[in-house]
């Protein structure tokens, strides 16, 4: 079994890329194993999270054990956020995945963020952790979601080649509903992918950030664009 560890802030496009890695039959799914530690551990008030304390694993290192248990599918593809990694969780799980970072456009995922959350700081937004773990595992590929809206096929193609993973065209679609390995906070935040059944199409314009946002928006940004300057580039055949 190979781990393909995908590293995404929240809103990010992340849970449909878990649908579409989900739709191949030589893969299987897991849905941020680290959340519940994190939960546990930070204290963090989070939306759904009492139900994610009562039905995941909270210790780090049983879930490390669990992101290498070995059989099923050829691949394992994890959702990850950079920030759910509190100092002192194991990474060894991670030494021999082939890893990929998730990223999108501040504005967006803040404009995103707030129809689920009103209250957040910055470090919920994991722009900073994303940037911090993406130079420590020697800057692996990065894709934009902004680019896999637009042309699905050829940047996912693009990614799987990066990765080293053959692309599957089932990537490109699912049937609408929730799955079985979706986590405890998905009633939470997973409406819209539930509702979907494939990549639509962004909104034409970038959505405007309220005022109190503005200062938070200027810091991840700076992040962003260090990651954003050397994400994949559509590339046409």
């Amino acid at each position: 079994m190979t781990i393909i560890a995908m590293w995404s802030g929240p809103r990010n496009l992340s849970t449909a890329m878990m649908r579409s890695f989900g739709s191949r039959d030589d893969c299987s799914v897991m849905d941020e194993p680290f959340f519940a530690p994190y939960l546990k551990i930070s204290g963090k008030p989070h939306p759904g999270r009492e139900e994610t304390l009562e039905r995941h694993e909270c210790d780090p290192q049983k879930v490390s054990e669990m992101c290498m248990a070995k059989g099923g599918p050829r691949y394992s593809f994890q959702k990850h956020m950079p920030h759910h990694m509190l100092d002192g969780f194991p990474m060894e799980w991670a030494h021999e995945a082939k890893h990929f970072f998730l990223i999108r456009d501040p504005a967006r995922v803040i404009a995103s963020y707030v129809k689920g959350r009103d209250s957040f700081d910055i470090e919920d937004l994991g722009f900073a952790p994303q940037r911090r773990l993406w130079e420590t595992l020697g800057r692996p590929p990065v894709i934009d979601s902004l680019d896999i809206l637009l042309w699905p096929r050829t940047m996912l193609s693009q990614l799987c080649h990066a990765i080293g993973v053959p692309f599957d065209n089932a990537m490109l679609s699912w049937e609408k509903g929730s799955r079985p390995e979706d986590g405890a906070w998905a009633p939470y935040w997973y409406g819209s992918v539930e509702n979907s059944t494939g990549f639509t199409a962004p909104p034409d314009t970038r959505p405007v950030v309220p005022p109190k946002y503005q200062d938070m928006l200027k810091a991840c940004e700076a992040d962003y664009a260090i990651m954003e300057a050397r994400k994949l580039t559509l590339k046409l055949a």
